[in-house]
């Protein structure tokens, strides 16, 4: 099959990549020339784990290619993935859909025969009806149809995610549409994943309630965490016996900072827009938003009291910034709230991430110290705080900060470090959700 996709960003990008590698003859699109040069030249504008890899392989050896002429993509193609992004509105907080809408109208305007125009992007609940209708009226003489097929990607783990996932949900009841989507995924339905065809408004639906249920069980189990502190209870624990329910399921129990990225703080706005539009509160979901609001200045609070109620005057090593490990990523991440409430009390920071530190510097101008790597960052200072699980902090041992740092403190917010062999070798660890 032939695929355009509309879009080098992550999920176009990976997308893209991943139908080469399944066989298809796949050209991403994009209007902005440097990512098309970059992409071009060898390189990845984006870091996820595998897929500079994935996309060298599959140039290679003629599967994939990227273009600036839109024309040219789209020319022969069986679908056309819409991979553009869909922002909140700054104005409204419904998903911005003129990115979505000004590449249908570009689509439409170059195909010939029947072509089957895919949403890939997460797109509010009547957002295939909306472009049908639209494209009808600009273009009536042209055979399309317009298909719902949501992602499903966790940034860090998108190749496996698509490559194996859970399910893949398409949207439609045209079954020319339904016949060319079965195609395309073969590869992967004849390895036994599963295919769930629905109607465009469920699969539009299917996305936005699997992140709000999603951020929900991080919400919850956060809250949770704060009632084990004051009970004397192991929030670990706790979500070990919570998770061995099936009814349940262990992912998306882990305690931290609160939930950040590109997905849930955006997509639990817009459903709480929808919601509104359509005259349904979504009380749960606003819940679940002011939650993690609230959570990230708590753990601003936690780091201050586990300082000794002031940081005036203290130098803090902060490691990671990203939303979560394996991402350079970090839109709406804890961070962003945390480092600004410590700047705020006076404290002196220094900050390393393995992957986000050219974005960091887009947030924070000059006002943190900016290290080449951990032991940089936590050279004499007061405290360390580790904000993002990065594997190369959960491996450290922190025995070469031991002489450089002022009191053996370390905050860990993802109750990743080895808190075991830290205390045995005389370090203060405060955690999320454990006993003290």
């Amino acid at each position: 099959m032939k695929i355009a996709i509309i879009g080098t960003g992550y999920v176009g990008l990976v997308s893209g990549a991943c139908f080469a590698e399944m066989g298809h003859q796949v050209i991403c699109v994009d209007k902005v020339s440097q990512k098309i040069e970059v992409l071009n030249s060898g390189g990845i504008p984006i870091f996820e784990p595998g897929l500079k890899k994935i996309v060298s392989k599959n140039k290679q050896e003629g599967r994939l290619s990227f273009t600036l002429n839109i024309g040219e993509a789209i020319n022969g193609a069986n679908a056309v993935f819409i991979a553009v992004g869909t922002p909140p509105h700054p104005e409204t907080g419904h998903a911005d859909m003129k990115y979505v809408h000004a590449a249908a109208k570009e689509i439409v305007d170059h195909i010939d025969d029947f072509t089957v125009i895919v949403t890939k992007s997460t797109v509010p609940v009547g957002t295939g009806q909306s472009i049908e209708r639209m494209l009808k009226k600009i273009a009536p003489e042209k055979k399309f149809s317009v298909t719902s097929n949501p992602e499903f990607l966790r940034e860090g783990a998108a190749i496996g995610d698509f490559m194996k996932p859970d399910r893949i949900v398409v949207g439609t009841t045209c079954e020319n549409s339904k016949s060319i989507m079965r195609a395309i995924y073969s590869p992967l339905t004849d390895s036994g994943f599963p295919l769930l065809f629905t109607t465009r408004e469920s699969a539009e639906l299917i996305k936005y309630a699997s992140n709000a249920f999603l951020a929900t069980k991080i919400g919850f189990i956060n809250e949770m965490a704060d009632l084990c502190e004051k009970v004397g209870g192991d929030v670990s624990e706790v979500a070990r016996g919570m998770g061995l329910d099936n009814r349940i399921g262990g992912k998306f129990l882990n305690a931290g900072p609160g939930y950040g990225g590109s997905c849930f703080p955006k997509d639990t706005l817009a459903l709480i827009k929808t919601g509104e539009d359509n005259e349904v509160p979504m009380q749960v979901v606003r819940s679940v938003i002011k939650s993690n609001e609230n959570r990230k200045f708590a753990m601003a609070n936690k780091i201050i009291d586990a300082c000794g109620g002031t940081i005036e005057g203290k130098k803090i090593a902060v490691l990671g910034l990203t939303f979560k490990a394996n991402t350079d990523d970090i839109r709406d991440a804890p961070s962003l709230c945390i480092i600004p409430e410590l700047l705020k009390a006076g404290a002196k920071i220094n900050v390393y991430d393995p992957e986000g530190m050219n974005e960091a510097k887009t947030h924070f101008g000059e006002t943190l110290k900016y290290c080449n790597n951990a032991i940089e960052a936590t050279n004499n200072v007061d405290t360390i705080v580790v904000l993002t699980e990065w594997q190369e902090f959960i491996d450290m041992t922190f025995d070469f900060c031991k002489s450089q740092i002022k009191f053996p403190n370390i905050i860990d917010l993802r109750n990743c470090l080895d808190w075991d062999k830290l205390t045995k070798n005389g370090f203060l660890v405060t955690r999320i959700g454990k006993p003290q």
